[in-house]
């Protein structure tokens, strides 16, 4: 059973408490990340251009690394994004023993546009097709495929699949924009007294956000060298308890499909973080 599936739905109470939350949400990272902190963005133009003005029906999946238990929604406070409008605004994959632990931050989080995601749950998780639902819509899905917060400056981890099955199952293949940031993990450091994170976000921080092109996938292409190569590469381990999917794959070549999905990926956000810490050299 999805949770509290009615609160996520755009008429309910006529839209007033999701527009309450967004503008609320919106004032609160854009104090954070323009009046308290220093933020620069990099590529906004891009972003823009793919939340306000995509074709009809196409959707958009951001995907992005994640260094803060306020990545989102800080990360989208700056300076002339419409954080504040809940038609233009993400949905986003939460995680459900983080924000959804009572019944008062379920509701809070599902008004704001919040699909719980259990993790260790995996992909085909009920709440993972509540996202393929949206996409299916055309909407814009953000996702933090590492799975969980890391502040340590290091190479981008190995990602977990439940982002690469969204892409692979959508009717239409959503357009997917990466997103590299550094700073937020100084804004709300994990072990900042007594192994315990600060009460209030940190100020006087430098947050810099670094905005890819959008990465293109053939998906059906994907698909036909996912089923030639699986037998041999990953039949070893294989359970026979996933589903096959519409387009008949069994769970070897969807496995090795989400695997070169994720790896592309991968190693897109990898490039974004050396490009910023060249940047960071040089300023």
């Amino acid at each position: 059973m999805r949770t509290m599936e009615w609160a996520a739905r755009r008429d309910h109470l006529g839209g007033v408490p999701r527009k309450l939350i967004f503008m609320a949400a919106g004032a609160f990272s854009k104090t954070v990340a323009n009046l308290l902190n220093t933020t620069t963005v990099y590529n906004l133009e891009t972003l823009l251009r793919h939340v306000r003005h995509r074709p009809p029906g196409v959707p958009l999946l951001t995907v992005a690394n994640h260094m803060s238990t306020l990545d989102d929604p800080l990360m989208w406070g700056y300076k002339d994004f419409p954080i504040t409008d809940p038609e233009l605004g993400r949905w986003v994959l939460a995680a459900e023993d983080i924000c959804f632990k009572n019944p008062v931050l379920s509701y809070f989080f599902r008004i704001g546009k919040c699909i719980p995601i259990t993790r260790g749950g995996g992909i085909y998780q009920e709440h993972m097709d509540e996202a393929l639902d949206r996409l299916t819509d055309g909407a814009w899905v953000h996702t933090f495929p590492e799975g969980k917060v890391c502040q340590d400056d290091a190479p981008i981890r190995r990602l977990k699949w439940g982002t690469a099955s969204l892409i692979a199952r959508a009717p239409v293949t959503p357009i997917v924009l990466p997103i590299f940031h550094r700073g937020f993990e100084k804004v709300m450091p994990e072990n900042y007294m007594f192994g315990r994170r600060p009460p209030f976000p940190l100020c006087k921080k430098d947050i810099e956000i670094y905005i890819g092109e959008p990465i293109v996938f053939d998906i059906p292409k994907l698909k036909q060298m996912a089923v030639d190569t699986s037998r041999k590469e990953f039949i070893s381990y294989c359970n026979g308890e996933w589903p096959e999917t519409v387009c008949g794959m069994d769970e070897a070549a969807q496995r090795c499909l989400y695997t070169n999905i994720s790896d592309r990926i991968q190693l897109v956000l990898e490039k974004l973080r050396t490009v910023g810490k060249t940047c960071l050299k040089t300023n």
